[in-house]
């Protein structure tokens, strides 16, 4: 059994207990610490939390997402992956074009008011037909603008040209594993007004040690509930990609938080997933067929003998 996942509830349990009651952006509430270190041994498994059920595809899907350099959500949702909607669709009920009912705090609306959640719900769906459908609308509004995909991938300098921070990376590891410059990061200043949202997960290292790639990542912002999660899996998955590039085997993942809260409106959740049991962590298979990280499709990447507990709904906070 993993202690990984012990880590994290470690942690849900220390900001129940420790954290300080703060006001945040998105006026939900939160109780928060500063600064935390949760480190994942990935030779024990995937970690994929057991404690309540987390979606791989989605993981998958929208990990490829930021590989591919992509920031518009029509890819997302070709996948059949929701989780950054709500930013695009901010954007379209805000503006001039949108004719549909008054959408001010829907993410907290939605949740208090059946009546709304449906009218929320309606115009969703009205949204997603018109990014999958419709070409200008999707460049209009389902961009995010310069998030994690752009920064990743074509980095823009003082000159006019683009970094590609993943591909040189990558290359950096197979020839030179010893460095400690292997280094991406997604916190770019100029950028930060061209982004839907700035980038939580800002900054993170690879480290090449006895055959084996780790990863640190800091993350400037985190939601512990519903986006950490995601993130542990999602960087560990990066990790098992490149290393299968690199030919090398995966390591530790280190999860660095600066500010590390959970919503008020995600107490009971918390609790609930606290009471459950740890099970065994699934195995995660890739595609061997497929060299580069740049090729793989969602198809490529799989896990088994995942046997989580329930998925435990909670609502986001935009």
């Amino acid at each position: 059994m993993t202690t990984g996942e012990q880590a994290y509830l470690n942690l849900c349990r220390y900001i129940l207990e420790n954290g300080t009651k703060k006001d945040d952006r998105t006026n939900t509430g939160t109780y928060s610490v500063f600064g935390h270190q949760m480190r994942f041994n990935l030779s024990e498994g995937f970690p994929l939390l057991t404690t309540k059920k987390i979606p791989f595809r989605l993981v998958a899907s929208e990990l490829l997402w930021f590989i591919k350099g992509d920031t518009n959500i029509r890819f997302l949702l070709e996948n059949k992956n929701n989780i950054w909607n709500e930013w695009a669709f901010k954007k379209w009920v805000e503006s001039d074009e949108y004719k549909g009912p008054n959408m001010d705090n829907f993410g907290i609306r939605s949740q208090q008011d059946p009546g709304f959640k449906e009218k929320y719900e309606q115009q969703m769906n009205i949204f997603k037909e018109k990014v999958l459908e419709d070409d200008h609308f999707a460049k209009k509004f389902g961009d995010l603008g310069f998030v994690y995909g752009k920064q990743w991938r074509s980095w823009q300098t003082t000159n006019n040209k683009t970094i590609d921070q993943l591909k040189e990376v990558i290359a950096s590891i197979r020839s030179n594993p010893d460095s400690r410059r292997h280094i991406v990061t997604a916190w770019n200043p100029a950028d930060i007004p061209q982004m839907a949202l700035p980038p939580c997960h800002t900054l993170f290292q690879f480290y090449v040690a006895d055959g084996k790639l780790s990863c640190q990542l800091y993350q400037r912002s985190a939601d512990i509930f519903l986006g950490v999660p995601f993130n542990i899996a999602s960087y560990a998955l990066l990790i098992s990609l490149i290393a299968h590039e690199c030919k090398l085997e995966v390591g530790e993942f280190i999860h660095t938080l600066g500010d590390a809260h959970i919503y008020t409106n995600h107490i009971g959740q918390v609790k609930t997933q606290l009471k459950r049991d740890l099970r065994n962590l699934p195995t995660l298979h890739i595609n061997k067929d497929k060299e580069s990280i740049f090729d793989f499709e969602v198809s490529d990447l799989s896990i088994s003998d995942y046997h989580p507990h329930p998925a435990i709904k909670a609502p986001i906070a935009v």
